[in-house]
């Protein structure tokens, strides 16, 4: 056991700022008891893998996650395209959910292009503090700590 040098914090707020990016979209659509199985295994499969790349090159891992990242914006940069052509029409039209307003502040007249442009600042951020993270070693003190408040 040792310090952590302010790493653990921003960790878990990102984690908790993607839990709510699950929240939301839960909010959309209910799945299924197969599609809920499925997602439970894959966790498991790739929490036990990315535990043990993450004992072997912490750096590697989070520079995979801000790679994960990058592509996140890219989709999500490619959604609000769509929307804005008029390709998602069902889109358009959708309030935002209860919880994206609460927790991105949003506002009761909010749509879901607007909870689609939130989620992908979040990842453009999670994107940068990954990659940051992936440069320093762990003994270093996080930059961010302290600071990030997604």
């Amino acid at each position: 056991m040792e310090r952590d040098h302010g790493w653990i914090h921003t960790l878990i707020e990102e984690a908790e700022n993607e839990r709510m990016h699950l929240m939301t979209f839960l909010q959309l659509r209910r799945p299924g008891l197969f599609f809920k199985g499925a997602v439970i295994v894959t966790q498991v499969v790739f929490t036990a893998g990315f535990s043990a790349a993450y004992l072997v090159s912490p750096h590697f891992c989070h520079r995979f996650v801000g790679y994960l990242e990058e592509q996140a914006v890219i989709t999500y940069s490619d959604i609000i395209s769509k929307m804005d052509e008029g390709k998602l029409p069902m889109w358009n039209k959708l309030p935002a959910p209860g919880i994206a307003t609460k927790y991105w502040q949003l506002g009761d007249e909010a749509m879901m292009r607007d909870v689609i442009l939130a989620i992908r600042a979040d990842e453009a951020h999670h994107r940068v503090v990954n990659h940051t993270l992936g440069d320093l070693d762990l003994k270093q003190t996080n930059p961010f700590a302290g600071k990030i408040k997604i």
